[in-house]
């Protein structure tokens, strides 16, 4: 099969620069590069043409003998020292021309943290999670609470830095502060932490006696946490950089805190609505009135019963249920009706309920009716 034109390769035009044949490797080593396309069988071979390609057109010399003459520059001999007998490249070519990239291209294929300079970013502090319980009253008016975190803060003793006296440490010798060595393995150039700094990039000479050389210590902090108006179970409050702090003067994480809003004993929330089981007589139910009934505010507010209400009946309070925790207003309440059946009656009480049960019947059609077709059912069966 013929081979394709090394610029289509690259994605660059034959009056390409220097600067742009590399931006235009670097682009497809990116794209092809086979840690990236385990699905893809044809990205090893892709990966390999682009480097082919790069090698003849990153130097001047191959370049203008490709120029002038395509690939046949490279057949039988010619071309120079970069060339070899049969056509194609070399071990050796392969991991020079990848390699003339692989300070860009390596932070995005392996993950690593490059500072400015060269040099190694100091590791960042891990995240925190505190779990924090309030009250429905609580939730639904918001407060200030100071929590207590145990947390690795920066030591005070050497300003973080892990040597005693506060001294900086020095570059480690190693992997020049990298925190990564290199090392050959066929065609590939594989890094791994330095064994030396562990990945630090830096070594202390003295440890600090305190910290032992971590640049930190353990510590309980007291923080005061604004807790909204309107939080639900669940809810995720972040405090930017009040995690732990990171080894050796590294960046702080940050603390996460998960709110759970207890049970309450008389109301049970669904979003910003809230429910509430309301006991009422069996006299009030049938007569109609108000009655008071708490709220979560603390106050008490007032519902206007019908005559005839039956258990289950709900009615409504607007504006008496939780706030919106990002705005929206504020929630209702129900309010469900539970008929009591009276009990430990007095004489009078057994009196005067068996006179209404003997002149209730009127009041009940429904029982009525039903009592009749009963006795014409009974009385159709004896006929």
């Amino acid at each position: 099969m013929s081979k394709r034109d090394y610029y289509d390769v690259l994605g660059v035009s034959k009056g390409a620069s220097a600067d742009e044949i590399k931006k235009g490797f670097r682009r497809k080593a990116k794209e092809l590069h086979p840690d990236r396309n385990t699905d893809n069988p044809d990205a090893e071979a892709q990966f390999k043409e682009a480097n082919e390609a790069y090698d003849v057109l990153r130097d001047a010399e191959k370049k203008a003998a490709y120029d002038r003459f395509g690939h046949a520059a490279f057949e039988n001999g010619m071309g120079g020292a970069g060339a070899r007998p049969g056509g194609g490249f070399g071990q050796g070519d392969f991991s020079s021309a990848f390699s003339d990239v692989f300070d860009d291209l390596f932070g995005d294929f392996m993950g690593g943290q490059r500072g400015g300079g060269g040099g190694r970013r100091a590791a960042r502090g891990s995240d925190l999670r505190y779990n924090l319980r309030v009250t429905l009253e609580e939730a639904f008016s918001g407060l200030q609470k100071t929590i207590s975190v145990p947390a690795a803060v920066a030591c005070s003793a050497c300003d973080g830095t892990g040597a005693e006296g506060g001294v900086e440490p020095t570059t480690c010798p190693t992997c020049s502060g990298m925190g990564k060595v290199r090392a050959q393995q066929g065609f590939f150039t594989v890094e791994r932490t330095c064994p030396t700094c562990s990945g630090l990039g830096q070594i202390i000479k003295n440890p600090c006696k305190v910290c032992g050389g971590a640049g930190r210590v353990e510590k309980e902090r007291a923080l005061s946490v604004n807790i909204p108006a309107g939080v639900e179970t669940g809810t995720r409050i972040r405090l930017a950089g009040e995690g732990e702090a990171g080894m050796r003067g590294g960046p702080p994480g940050d603390l996460y805190i998960f709110v759970e809003v207890s049970d309450h004993k008389l109301f049970e929330r669904d979003s910003v609505n809230l429910y509430c089981r309301v006991p009422v007589s069996m006299a009030k139910a049938a007569l109609g009135g108000s009655i008071e009934v708490p709220t979560i505010d603390g106050g008490r507010g007032r519902v206007q019963i019908p005559a005839g209400s039956q258990s289950g009946r709900q009615m409504r309070l607007r504006g008496k249920g939780m706030p919106a925790l990002r705005g929206g207003g504020i929630g209702d309440m129900f309010i469900e009706l539970a008929v009591e059946t009276p009990v430990n009656l007095t004489s009078r009480q057994k009196e005067l309920l068996k006179e209404f049960d003997d002149l209730g019947e009127d009041n009940h059609p429904e029982s009525k009716s039903f009592f009749s077709s009963v006795k014409s059912f009974w009385d159709g069966m004896k006929g």
